[in-house]
């Protein structure tokens, strides 16, 4: 007899479904650099090893620019990310309302065994909300006022434990860095053909190739194939952070019943003009709008299938009765 696959099992299977796509970020892109490179010189065995030995030099610099970009992300990403939503922060401000918001985020970190983050408020009436930081110590929770008005209080929970187990499962880090960083990647191909444009020499006809070659690899990088591996990173870790949510309130249908109300309003107007800010709300704003192309490149799964699962969590009582164990908290 089968036996049913636990929260706790569905954790693990994501992380470690996360953990094999952040690899394919680094091997995809030196596959495409070298694969161009000996497509396009593999009828000339000279010009092939003089290129070979050209990109020996050119992309350990390149990786180290984007090494740099990618320190930028982590020391600074989670201002950015605020930055972009225009959130302010309440985590010390005497508002009865906001009072009300920082106690519900405080009681939802204690349960999960977490630092309390800063909490943040966007003044947007509908209803989203995202987690950023380095690491728990450092977390941030930011809220829409919409959420705060129209949510019940359990629902509102039910959210709160959302972000917070983005925060636990260590998923802000890896949202921040892909939000603020995998741009450089099309930062330095635009950089190389600049370089190529302006470079008259004829000395270097065969580097100049190499250039134009590796600019090409970065944009499909950039364009095509990094979109792909970021969605398929963002649908397993919304997954998770469901399932750890749940089982942080123990109470999987509240998050449910959220779900099902932030999905008729979850547009953010600050986030129109920073889509890649969509992928770390809870639910995505313009999911709408992607699935109109029948689900391809949605960073989120399909909001009743998240809903369905939560509904399913919901009959294994055993896993949410009584207090949660030190042994299962969020360290």
């Amino acid at each position: 007899m089968r036996v049913p696959k636990t929260v706790y099992d569905h954790i693990f299977e994501n992380n470690l479904k996360t953990g094999l796509l952040i690899l394919l970020f680094p091997a995809v892109l030196c596959t495409l650099i070298y694969g161009f490179t000996f497509l396009f010189f593999m009828s000339d065995p000279m010009m092939l090893k003089s290129a070979m030995a050209y990109l020996s030099r050119l992309v350990p610099i390149m990786f180290g620019c984007a090494l740099g970009w990618m320190f930028f992300s982590w020391a600074f990403g989670d201002k950015m990310m605020l930055g972009f939503a225009d959130a302010k922060d309440i985590s010390y401000s005497l508002d009865p309302a906001h009072l009300r918001i920082r106690r519900t985020v405080e009681n939802v970190a204690l349960a999960a065994g977490l630092p309390t983050p800063r909490v943040y408020l966007v003044q947007d009436t509908s209803m989203n909300a995202f987690a950023t930081g380095r690491s728990p110590k450092t977390a941030s929770v930011a809220v829409t006022q919409g959420l705060v008005d129209r949510l019940e209080p359990l629902e509102l929970e039910g959210v709160i434990a959302h972000e917070m187990a983005h925060i636990g499962n260590r998923d802000i880090l890896l949202n921040m860095m892909i939000i603020t960083g995998l741009g450089v990647f099309g930062f330095l191909a635009d950089m190389i053909f600049r370089v190529r444009a302006g470079d008259s020499s004829k000395n270097e006809k065969g580097a100049g190739y190499v250039l134009i070659i590796v600019g090409l690899a970065l944009l499909v990088f950039n364009w095509l194939i990094a979109p792909i591996i970021q969605f398929a990173i963002f649908r397993t870790r919304e997954y998770a952070a469901d399932a750890t949510g749940a089982l942080i309130t123990r109470n999987p249908t509240a998050l449910a019943a959220a779900l099902q109300k932030i999905q008729t309003d979850a547009r953010v107007e600050a986030l129109d003009d920073t889509p890649k800010m969509a992928a770390v709300c809870i639910y995505n704003p313009r999911q709408k709008e992607v699935t109109a192309f029948g689900g391809l490149g949605e960073t989120h799964p399909p909001v009743q299938e998240r809903i369905r699962r939560l509904q399913n969590m919901a009959g294994q009582e055993v896993t949410f009765k009584g207090t949660i164990p030190d042994t299962v908290r969020l360290k």
